[in-house]
C-alpha cells in the first residue's frame, strides 16, 4: 500500500509551486484531483517546447498522478461542486492571490468551519499582510530576495538561476508542511492551515549567504562559481573545457596538488589551510589553472576521482540524465507516452510510483462531477467529524 493511500487532495493551484506539492503527494499515493478553470492551467499554453504529441512539457513537469476536472468558480453550480470537493478532501492546496478564494467561499475560515479536519495549504508570493497585493513571480522573488545578487560572475550582471528555483523550493516547503499537518491531525483530530510564501522560502534557501548577512551585517556579493568559504571549490579550466573541483578539506587539497604534479603547493605557506587558501584565492587558482590546462577534462575527472578528489565536467542536462542512468538511479518515469523525472523520494516499504500520466484538460470531469453530486459515503462523512 502507498504511504498516502486513501488521502484525497483537492489541487486548486496552478503553474509550479502548488502543483509540485500536489504531485509529490500523488507520487506517494494520494488521490489528487486537479481543479482547472475553463481555459485550463496556464502552463498548458506555455510552449514551446512540446512533446511529440504537441503537449506542453512545462505542464507535464508537475501534473502527473492527478485527475483533471474543469470548474468555473464564477459559476454558482460549479462553485457548489468545488465546495463539495473541499468537504470530501483531506488536503486542499491553493496559490491564488490572497482574498481570491474568499470571493468564492473557499477560504480557510469558511472551509475549516464546515470541515474541521481538512489540511488547507496556501502558497503566496509575499504573505497575506502588507505584501498581499504584490504579484509572486519567481524571477521577481529572485531579484527582491537578493538571490540574484549572489548569482553570476563578480564583474558581470546579476543573474537569475536557470530554473524557477524559488517556486520549486516553495513547493517542497509546502509538501513538508502538509505532511506534518497530516501527521499532527492524528493527535489533534483537527486540520490546520499551512502557509508558505515565496519570499520567505527564498531567504531561507539562501542558507549560508543569509547567515553571513545576519551575523555580520554585510550582504555577500557575486563570486561566480567560486565558493565564499572554501577553496578550491569551483570550476577550473582544462584543455577541453571546464571542470568542477570540490576539495573540501586539507586531505583532498593535498591529493589534488599531488595528482596534478604540483605537490609543493601543499607546503606553500599561502595554502596550508583552507582559510589561507581563501585569502590567497587568486594566486592558488592561477597555479591550478596552469597545470589543469595541460590535459583534458575527461582525463582530470578520472584521475582526480581515483585520488579521492571530487571532480567532474560541467554537463548539460542530457549528460546529467545519462550519468544518473549509468549509476542505476532510474531518473525517468514514463507512462502513456509522457516522460517525467522520477520522484527523488525513496521509501523502502511504500515507494513513490507513477500511476497516471499528466491529464488532458477535464479528462476526468464526468466521473468527478458524478462523484461530487452523489451522496457522501457515511463513513467518509464520519471521518471528517
Amino acid at each position: 500500500m502507498s504511504a498516502l493511500s486513501g488521502v484525497i487532495v483537492a489541487d486548486f493551484s496552478r503553474v509550479l509551486a502548488g502543483p509540485l506539492a500536489a504531485m509529490n503527494l500523488g507520487d506517494l499515493g494520494a488521490n489528487v484531483i486537479k481543479v482547472e478553470p475553463p481555459g485550463g492551467d496556464e502552463t498548458r499554453s506555455w510552449q514551446p517546447p512540446v512533446d511529440d504529441q504537441g503537449r506542453s512539457t512545462y505542464f507535464q513537469t508537475v501534473n502527473r498522478n492527478k485527475r483533471s476536472v474543469t470548474l468555473d468558480l464564477k459559476n454558482e453550480s460549479d462553485r457548489a461542486l468545488a465546495f463539495e470537493l473541499a468537504m470530501r478532501a483531506d488536503v486542499l492546496i491553493e496559490n491564488f492571490r490572497p482574498g481570491t478564494m474568499a470571493r468564492f467561499g473557499l477560504d480557510w475560515e469558511s472551509v475549516h468551519s464546515a470541515h474541521p479536519t481538512l489540511v488547507y495549504c496556501s502558497i503566496t508570493g509575499f504573505g497575506e499582510g502588507a505584501g498581499a497585493e504584490m504579484p509572486g513571480y519567481d524571477p521577481l522573488i529572485q531579484a527582491l530576495s537578493g538571490m540574484m545578487s549572489v548569482t553570476g560572475p563578480p564583474d558581470g550582471e546579476a543573474s537569475k538561476v536557470g530554473v524557477a528555483l524559488v517556486d520549486v523550493i516553495a513547493g517542497l516547503n509546502a509538501t513538508a508542511g502538509i505532511l506534518a499537518a497530516l501527521h499532527d491531525r492524528k493527535t489533534l483530530r483537527e486540520g490546520q492551515r499551512v502557509e508558505v510564501n515565496l519570499l520567505s522560502s527564498a531567504l531561507a534557501a539562501l542558507a549560508n549567504q543569509s547567515s553571513a548577512f545576519l551575523n555580520t551585517g554585510h550582504s555577500p556579493g557575486r563570486l561566480g562559481n567560486v565558493h565564499p568559504s572554501i577553496e578550491p571549490f569551483s570550476t577550473f579550466s582544462t584543455a577541453t573545457g571546464p571542470i568542477m573541483i570540490c576539495a573540501g578539506n586539507d586531505r583532498q587539497f593535498c591529493q589534488l596538488v599531488v595528482t596534478i604534479g604540483a605537490p609543493t603547493l601543499a607546503e606553500d605557506p599561502r595554502f596550508t589551510s583552507n582559510q589561507k587558501r581563501v585569502e590567497n584565492r587568486d594566486a592558488l587558482r592561477s597555479e591550478l589553472d596552469q597545470r589543469l590546462c595541460l590535459d583534458s577534462v575527461e582525463y582530470w575527472s578520472e584521475a582526480l576521482n581515483e585520488a579521492g578528489v571530487p571532480a567532474g565536467p560541467v554537463n548539460d542536462i542530457g549528460a546529467g540524465f545519462g550519468l544518473a542512468e549509468s549509476l542505476g538511479l532510474d531518473p525517468v518515469a514514463e507512462i502513456d507516452g509522457a516522460r517525467t523525472t522520477s520522484s527523488p523520494i525513496g521509501l523502502s516499504a511504500s515507494p513513490a510510483e507513477v500511476r497516471l500520466a499528466p491529464p488532458g484538460l477535464d479528462d476526468h470531469g464526468v466521473e468527478i462531477r458524478e462523484w461530487l453530486r452523489a451522496p457522501r459515503d457515511p463513513a467518509e462523512a464520519a471521518d471528517q467529524n
